[in-house]
């Protein structure tokens, strides 16, 4: 991923964004060229001079100093998620990406276990499934093989099951929400660890015009909790709660347990679908599960 290209294209998105007027600005008679701000307003805004905001701009953001950037940030009105974000892209740490597939720990996979009556799943920070119990199985992916996260190579990942699986698609009520907090989501990985993420964007871009859409207007936002508005095959509809748990491991690896709120139609749904027996399938392509 060129992730000067990414600086580059982040600030143009928020500055296209905002108009003249709403930063107390007169805008000239004449026809303007850019649907929002110009450079050379923008600069005059946060006190930056004209070239070094160019500079940024065209990804050349060495030197660029913390009060420069909140400057910036301020000018542009970003929310503290794309202020952080546009500060990893202007300081680009470049980790690298793990040298060997992750795998869930044991002592994660007793965890899970310990659930019964919780879908819950680990994954890694590119969103690969690493491991799941019973229940998330049967919540998320009933599709899919029980063993479908235990092969490194064609394990099932959330964010290409979202755009490119129809079944794991159709559980969402509210897809385009979901879709965009997956890609603003994935916006905010991929500053951090552009290289472990370039083969998952490169294939959503390809088979996904409506990932590359939303990929393009930059969305960025952390997302760790919230509600799912789920229509389950065999539960019906349910409104889940998900809390994601950071885990202590040098790769990022999350733990997303789904509840529902006590006494409600979610949670006798949501205690059926986990109490009633592991449904028998035959296995299918590995590629299905991609």
């Amino acid at each position: 991923m060129d992730v000067p290209s990414d600086l580059g294209e982040f600030l143009k998105s928020r500055r296209a964004a905002l108009r003249p007027e709403e930063v107390g600005l007169t805008p000239l008679p004449t026809r303007r060229r850019v649907a929002g701000l110009r450079r050379e307003e923008l600069a005059m805004l946060s006190g930056v001079s004209v070239t070094h905001y160019t500079r940024l701009e065209q990804g050349r953001a060495a030197g660029a100093s913390d009060s420069v950037l909140t400057a910036i940030a301020r000018t542009l009105r970003l929310t503290d998620d794309e202020t952080a974000h546009l500060r990893a892209l202007a300081r680009p740490s470049r980790l690298t990406a793990p040298s060997c597939p992750e795998h869930a720990s044991a002592s994660v996979r007793q965890l899970l276990s310990a659930m019964p009556g919780v879908p819950a799943l680990a994954l890694d920070r590119r969103n690969d499934i690493l491991a799941w119990n019973t229940p998330g199985h049967a919540l998320l992916a009933p599709h899919l093989p029980t063993d479908a996260p235990e092969l490194a190579a064609t394990r099932p990942n959330l964010t290409r099951m979202l755009f490119l699986d129809p079944d794991y698609r159709a559980l969402h009520r509210d897809w385009p929400t979901e879709a965009t907090l997956a890609v603003a989501s994935l916006r905010q990985t991929a500053a951090h660890h552009p290289d472990d993420l370039t083969d998952l964007i490169g294939q959503l871009t390809i088979h996904s015009p409506e990932f590359t859409t939303l990929w393009n207007r930059h969305p960025v936002r952390t997302c760790t909790s919230g509600v799912k508005h789920l229509h389950h095959p065999t539960a019906g509809p349910l409104n889940l709660t998900f809390e994601t748990l950071t885990l202590p491991t040098p790769s990022g690896q999350r733990l997303i347990t789904y509840t529902a709120e006590a006494n409600s139609a979610s949670e006798r749904a949501l205690r059926d679908l986990t109490q009633a027996p592991p449904v028998e399938h035959r296995v299918m392509p590995r590629s299905a599960a991609r």
